[in-house]
């Protein structure tokens, strides 16, 4: 069989793909062994370097600054997604003076890089009324926030009007077609999105480093302050954020297939049915 967009391979290509495929795997495994080397030779795989990690004090600290990003992840999520609710849906209002605002709050916060949001929260006002945790905090908020506002719109916008048409037809407000027709609809296309986010704001927790925040990287500060062990460090908080990332990516796929097999709301023939996946029964 051949595919619509080019031939499959025949004998002399997928014998030169091999040979390809070999040649890619030996560099990259030569790279690796080059970076091995030199970092044995800069003594950075001593005894004296990884040992801390294993030094009950320190990780103690380490646990500290996990349930601090942790906190910081949770919170700036749990907020973004308040956040690109209220703005994503504001940004589809009817009246002008609800609409524009909402759309000049997620373009400028869009606008703005992260970490200057950031230290700018953290410079501007003072630790009495906001620490550098808050600032982190309201930081990722802000710009995730202003980006899941757009995924929000988006997926709203991606539901077939017929869908608001016929529930407009029956006599719904406005209020109830965004909450039990289109919202609905919209959460199974905006997940991947949603999801993606969650990660990316749970990866720029690491941002905090720059203003004190308490978290991985300010702990990864200190060790690396006190035992010159900068590699050894980045490495150790580089496995605990994939670590964290794969946990995160897991139970969102988790939530995001126990959604799929949840009832979907939608209008058929001006009627209101719950989709099981099978049939459509009347609500």
């Amino acid at each position: 069989m051949t595919s619509v967009l080019f031939d499959a391979p025949g004998p002399r290509a997928r014998r030169r793909h091999k040979i390809v495929g070999v040649l890619t795997v030996i560099a990259m495994l030569a790279v690796l062994a080059a970076i091995c080397w030199k970092f044995w030779s800069e003594d950075q795989f001593t005894a004296q370097k990884w040992e801390p990690f294993v030094t009950p004090s320190i990780i103690t600290l380490l646990l500290e600054g996990l349930w601090r990003t942790v906190q910081a992840a949770v919170l700036a999520v749990a907020f973004s997604v308040v956040f690109g609710v209220v703005f994503g849906v504001g940004k589809l209002s009817n009246h002008r003076w609800l609409r524009w605002p909402c759309w000049l709050v997620v373009e400028f916060f869009r606008a703005v890089p992260l970490l200057m949001l950031i230290i700018f929260l953290w410079v501007t006002y003072s630790p009495q009324l906001i620490t550098s945790f808050m600032a982190l905090v309201i930081g990722l908020t802000l710009y995730n926030g202003s980006v899941l506002a757009e995924v929000f719109r988006a997926g709203i916008n991606a539901v077939p009007k017929g869908q608001a048409e016929a529930a407009y037809a029956i006599g719904m407000r406005k209020t109830q077609v965004m909450t039990i027709v289109l919202l609905p609809q919209a959460v199974k296309i905006m997940l991947p999105a949603i999801i993606s986010q969650c990660v990316v704001a749970l990866k720029d927790t690491s941002l905090g480093f720059v203003i004190l925040a308490p978290g991985l990287t300010s702990a990864g500060r200190l060790i690396w302050g006190t035992f010159n062990n900068r590699l050894a460090t980045a490495l150790v908080l580089a496995a605990i954020y994939i670590v964290l990332n794969l946990a995160l990516t897991w139970l969102a796929t988790k939530a995001q297939q126990r959604l799929a097999g949840e009832q979907k709301i939608s209008i058929v023939g001006g009627v209101v049915r719950a989709d099981t996946g099978e049939s459509s029964v009347p609500v």
